[in-house]
């Protein structure tokens, strides 16, 4: 699974990778750096504009809420998605069809158990540190009482790579940079973006320990991604 990632990127510099250009519209507080992103936390999200086509940068809540839910919250495990049930899950079917958006990040954490009662967590990343993306999937929640709508969103898990079969049994899809467009593009359901949801190349990958301080949502500091 993804239950943190880090994202030292601004909104210039994911504006710049993405190739969006809609960020002056956002708060800089919601577009931060952020060195241990949380599950119900808010962070950046591009998809393709339903009117324009092109892309755009939006703010969504990590944990993805179905449009059918009674309620506005999210279960902890609505933050991943498996790619191997996602064309038939309740929660993601209709998501995966027409709302994918990709995820950008830094880096992720994964623990690695170590005995039953000691995992040491690890931090993950491109082996020339550069910004990539996750695959993920969004919704809109809309609240029936206020009309208030909740905009959320999930990141897509697969088999790990060799790297990452050391440490854990799944990772985040990541999507290549040359394939974003394929990623969000609408497409009949026969030519779904099926086999973008394959692992990652391990040889363009690093991983390394770090500090157990980033088990706590509380720390968000540069420290934590420093090589212990």
């Amino acid at each position: 699974m993804c239950g943190r990632y880090g994202r030292r990127a601004d909104k210039q510099r994911i504006a710049e990778w993405m190739q969006t250009h809609n960020v002056d519209v956002f708060d800089d507080s919601y577009l931060a750096p952020s060195y241990n992103v949380a599950p119900q936390s808010f962070q950046p999200v591009v998809r393709l504009n339903s009117d324009t086509g092109e892309r755009e940068l939006t703010v969504m809540r990590w944990g993805l809420v179905p449009f059918w839910s009674k309620e506005g919250t999210a279960a902890f495990n609505t933050i991943n998605a498996k790619a191997e049930t996602v064309a038939t899950s309740p929660a993601y079917r209709e998501p995966w069809k027409r709302r994918r958006c990709l995820v950008p990040a830094d880096w992720f954490y994964e623990w690695k158990k170590i005995d039953e009662k000691t995992k040491q967590p690890y931090a993950i990343a491109m082996e020339d540190d550069g910004l990539f993306a996750f695959a993920g999937l969004w919704d809109t929640w809309k609240d029936k009482a206020t009309g208030q709508e909740l905009q959320t969103y999930t990141i897509l898990t697969t088999d790990p790579n060799g790297l990452l079969k050391r440490i854990h049994n799944r990772m985040p899809v990541i999507v290549a940079r040359n394939e974003y467009e394929r990623w969000m593009a609408p497409a009949e359901p026969s030519h779904l973006p099926v086999d973008l949801l394959r692992p990652y190349p391990a040889e363009e990958m690093k991983a390394w320990k770090v500090s157990k301080a980033v088990g706590n949502v509380r720390n968000n500091r540069p420290e934590l991604i420093e090589p212990v």
